[in-house]
């Protein structure tokens, strides 16, 4: 019981290290362009902090810059009162920027820009080191063959329809191409593209475009997704296929009593092609008071075998089977998986503004969910917190370079207009607008934020819930 407990304890110590190091370090690159371009083009640096609020630890160094780590862990400033008034986050500068020579529009666009340039860099160098080390992939998110099409969505708390999948024609073992249009090389990507998806029919309903591979034709298939699940997300009801390779089988169950071995394939039940052992669970369930078919592929031998009823079994015992997840070491090209990432994120910008999107703000994570993501990647394991630090990185290269005033586009729009007006907007406009923009971006973190922690509180209960059940 001890060893349990320092292993538990151990493990989320380092949980919480990965988490600290990977989304600090993604603030920390940040501002260090920042300040490193500051420092070559000979602007005034007065403050170099990591956080926000009260300082934890500070110290002036000898080249008259304040480092502070401070008390808030949700980003980081470096103060360059030659550049911009961002006196409500950064601070008071006691630095009397008349004394201070102007800074030219070229190295002003530089230094807003180098932020978003370390964390492209950032990313980069994490995705050389992810194509090095591998990153473990299961079958099943690699792949973009149906496995399974569920009967009905729950689209209310009771309500049940038939699936947009099934109504639509998609068939367990189509391979999925295209959504509406755009390539898709794997499951997460089928996913997210099918939940970002602007389509509408003549009626304005969801309307989502699938090219699908069938028996080696391709089709154009037309499905009217639901909003389902608790965030009301596009759903068409599929899940991915993976080759159903038995890993283990339980002494004394049922799986061992029909004759299944480890390594068996199972490849039909009934004559019914299997793909996903959600349709196998499914099919035993559905046909708990008859014995059943399985065509086991043993070696390069077909093989069939009877099942027997499942009601048969105690109400303690399962059928008795876990299969093989088929975890392979995938080497992603740093580039492709940066260019990807990048995709991404300009494919949520273009669904969060698009009207005829179901994504909102709503759906979005703040500074909670992206740590909440990152301690559940520390779990998985390094090149998993590694990967999501990829994708946050270059997310965080995008919305930084966003004309939006307090963010480095912004600034760099600002600089932009004062050179062509040739000389620079009034400050005290500049401060009227920033503050304004500041208060909506805290508006849409606060309410971004609360959706993180219901999402949160919601997938606890589901925990509890499925804890209790298994009791």
């Amino acid at each position: 019981m001890a060893t349990v407990l320092i292993h538990s304890l151990f493990s989320h110590v380092w949980s919480i290290f990965l988490v600290i190091l990977f989304f600090e370090g993604s603030v920390f690159v940040h501002e260090l362009g920042h300040f490193l371009a500051a420092r070559k083009c000979g602007v005034k640096v007065e403050r170099f902090a990591i956080g926000f609020g009260p300082a934890i630890w500070s110290f002036t160094g000898k080249d008259g810059v304040l480092y502070s780590l401070c008390w808030i862990p949700l980003g980081g400033y470096v103060l360059l009162p030659q550049l911009a008034d961002l006196s409500e986050i950064e601070g008071e500068s006691t630095v009397d920027i008349t004394k201070l020579p102007p800074v030219s529009y070229g190295s002003k666009m530089l230094i807003f820009v180098a932020g978003a340039t370390f964390n492209i860099l950032f990313a980069y160098l994490l995705a050389c080191v992810l194509w090095a080390i591998g990153t473990p992939e299961s079958k099943e998110t690699t792949t973009t063959e149906i496995g399974f099409i569920i009967p009905q969505i729950e689209v209310a708390s009771g309500l049940k329809v038939p699936s947009p999948a099934l109504v639509a024609g998609l068939r367990v073992g189509d391979v999925i191409t295209q959504v509406d249009g755009d390539s898709v090389n794997d499951w997460n990507q089928v996913r997210q593209d099918i939940a970002m998806s602007s389509g509408r029919d003549a009626t304005g309903h969801p309307q989502t475009l699938f090219t699908v591979r069938r028996n080696n034709e391709i089709r154009t298939i037309v499905v009217l997704p639901l909003l389902a699940t608790e965030d009301k997300l596009r759903q068409v009801g599929i899940g991915p296929a993976f080759d159903l390779i038995v890993y283990s089988v339980s002494q004394g169950s049922l799986a061992e009593k029909s004759g299944i071995k480890v390594n068996d394939e199972i490849v039909s039940i009934d004559s019914v092609r299997l793909r996903s052992n959600v349709t196998l669970g499914e099919y035993l369930q559905a046909h708990e008071n008859q014995a059943v078919s399985l065509g086991v592929k043993r070696g390069s031998t077909l093989i069939s075998l009877t099942v027997p009823p499942l009601n048969t079994l105690s109400k303690d015992s399962d059928f008795g089977l876990t299969f093989d997840p088929g975890v392979r070491i995938v080497h992603y090209s740093p580039i492709s998986l940066v260019r990807d990432q990048f995709m991404n994120s300009f494919h949520t910008l273009s669904s969060l503004i698009n009207p005829h999107s179901d994504i909102g703000l709503s759906k979005l994570s703040g500074p909670i969910g992206i740590i909440t993501m990152l301690n559940r990647a520390a779990e998985v394991g390094l090149p998993a917190i590694m990967m999501l630090t990829v994708m946050i990185n270059v997310s965080l290269a995008v919305l930084n370079l966003m004309p939006i005033p307090v963010l480095d586009g912004g600034q760099m729009l600002f600089a932009t207009i004062g050179k062509i007006r040739g000389k620079a907007l009034p400050n005290e406009l500049l401060i009227k607008i920033q503050s304004a923009f500041l208060i909506l971006i805290l508006s849409m973190v606060l309410y971004v934020s609360f959706f993180d922690v219901r999402r949160i509180a919601r997938d606890v209960q589901h925990a509890h819930t499925e804890a209790t059940k298994s009791k």
